[in-house]
This record gives structure tokens, sequence and C-alpha cells, in this order.
């Protein structure tokens, strides 16, 4: 009983401790400039077309697909109509120019699901866990962001409206989504020992690449200008939207680990690559780049207790 115990906590433990390790390793580059300018995007691109990959290769194969599963893809679609409605009040009462408003559409419905989702799923919950947070990502976030976010940024952004062939372009494009369709298909379980050694040690470099390439992005400029949307956006994201998902996962038939993975994926802090896109587009530079920066340093204190609220 003592070793099941102890034992997540110290990997709780282990996972925060390299987490703030390289994002302030990242941090102090970005302020040193000790690597090139573009190193962020670089590594960003290594995480997506290699580390993302092998994690989801690695852990989709032990998913078993049923029913419930489709719970747990609804769950973010149905946060995202709550986004629209609380940020659109919210915009009247504060009375926000369009591009915060766009702002907070994009950082409050779309979570750092992967990147930070999948490493702190797999320390919180457990490695079973991670084929859950595979199918919130993808089903959920990646989506919302190839749809729903494409349109927030040509609407508020002044660019062309996206047809649904972009849209689909861009899903077909994302190479986790391929490798989650090998791995509900072709991939073993349990692939020979070469193939999944491989695996495990591209994702296990998950965890740090994400949060170098994190810490060499982040800005934490205040904005004094801007408190109230920021206060109100990070309420939002991090304390209102899980507590709707700890509301949403009975109805959905949702329990154990599927349900806890579900409501930790739902308190995420704000998408980095939806900050990025915002900041890209000229909408609210330093709303976002706030949303982003102080929604990850306040999520490492709300998460662990969003895990332990989640339990049964």
């Amino acid at each position: 009983m003592a070793v099941t115990t102890i034992t997540p906590r110290l990997m709780a433990f282990d996972a925060f401790a390299l987490v703030l390790a390289m994002l302030a390793l990242g941090y102090l580059f970005q302020r040193l400039r000790a690597l090139p300018d573009n190193a962020a995007q670089v590594l960003n691109l290594v995480v997506l077309y290699v580390c993302l990959p092998a994690a989801v290769l690695r852990y989709a194969p032990r998913l078993h697909l049923e029913p419930a599963l489709l719970g747990v893809a609804a769950v973010p679609w149905l946060l995202l109509s709550a986004t629209v409605l609380l940020v659109g009040l919210l915009a009247r009462a504060l009375k926000l120019r369009r591009d915060k408003h766009a702002v907070l559409l994009l950082t409050v419905a779309l979570g750092n699901t992967s990147f930070l989702g999948y490493p702190l799923t797999r320390a919180l919950i457990g490695e079973h866990a991670l084929p859950y947070a595979v199918v919130y990502d993808q089903f959920g976030a990646f989506l919302i962001l190839s749809t729903f976010g494409l349109w927030v940024l040509a609407r508020y952004g002044g660019d062309a409206r996206p047809s649904a062939a972009d849209m689909l372009r861009r899903v077909l494009r994302f190479p986790p989504l391929w490798a989650l369709v090998v791995g509900f298909s072709i991939m073993p379980a349990e692939p020979p020992s070469w193939i999944a050694g491989g695996l495990q040690r591209l994702s296990d470099a998950l965890l740090p690449l994400a949060m170098l390439t994190i810490g060499l992005s982040v800005k934490l400029a205040l904005p004094r200008e801007e408190l109230k949307p920021l206060a109100a956006g990070l309420a939002l994201k991090l304390a209102l939207m899980p507590a709707l998902a700890w509301a949403l996962v009975p109805l959905l038939g949702l329990h154990g680990e599927m349900a806890r993975t579900t409501v930790l994926e739902s308190a995420m802090p704000p998408m980095v690559t939806a900050g990025a896109l915002a900041i890209a587009h000229g909408l609210a530079p330093r709303l976002a780049a706030a949303m982003v920066g102080y929604g990850l340093l306040l999520s490492l204190a709300t998460l662990p207790l969003w895990a332990r609220l989640a339990v049964g």
C-alpha cells in the first residue's frame, strides 16, 4: 500500500520540478538571448513532428474504443459553447475592444492540452490515463483550433475567412492526428522492444522540450490597463471551465481515470499557440502574452487541486 500511494506523488513532484526547471531555463535563455531568435519555433516543430506523435503511438493502441470516449471528446466542444456565451457577456460588461474580445475567445476556449496536458496527466493521474488526454486533445482542442480558432482569426484579424477545405487541409497536416489513426489501426499494443524503446525515449523528451519551448516564448509583462480582462479571462479558464467539466462528466457517463483526465485537461492554462496566433494577427498582443504567461504560472497551483477534486 505504501508504494502505490507514494509513487504517484513522487512522480508528480518530479514532473513539476522538471516543468519549473525547464520553464526557468527557457525564460533565462530568452532574456539572455542565448539561443537564436527562431529557437522556440524549431523546438516547437520537433515536439509536434517527433515527440508528440511518438507519445500518441505509444499510448493510443492501449486505448479501448468505447462509447464513453465520445463523452471525453464532447466536453471541450460543450465548454466552447459556454466560452462563446460567457466571453460575449464579459466583453459587453467590460466594454472590451474587438481585439481583446477575440483574444479571450481564443485563450479561454483553447487550453495547453498537449504540451502541458500530456505530461501532467501522466504525472498527476497515471500512465494509463494518457490515451484519454490524447482523445480530449486531438478531437477537442486541436479540431477547435483548426475550425473555431481560424474563424476567430479571420473575423477579428482581418484575414479572409477560411473555407471548409482550408480547415480540412490544416487538420490533415497535423502529424499527431495521423499518429492517432495509426495507433488505433495497425499499431500493436505491445510492439517489438526496439520500437517500444525508441517511442519511449522520444515521448520522454516531450516534457522537457515542450517546457523549454514555452519558457522561450512566454511573456510576463503585466499590462495595467488590461488587468480586468486578464483577471476575468484567467478566472474563466482556470476555475469556471474545469468546474463546468466536473459537473458534466457524470452526466456523460464518465468515471474514474476517464473523468479525472477530462477535468484535468479542461483545467489546462491557455494554449501557447492560441496566444502566438493572436499576437501574429495583431490582436491585443500584450493581453494575449499575459494570458499565456500568467495562466501557465497560476496553473501550476490550480492543476493539482483539480486533479485531486476530480477523484471518484
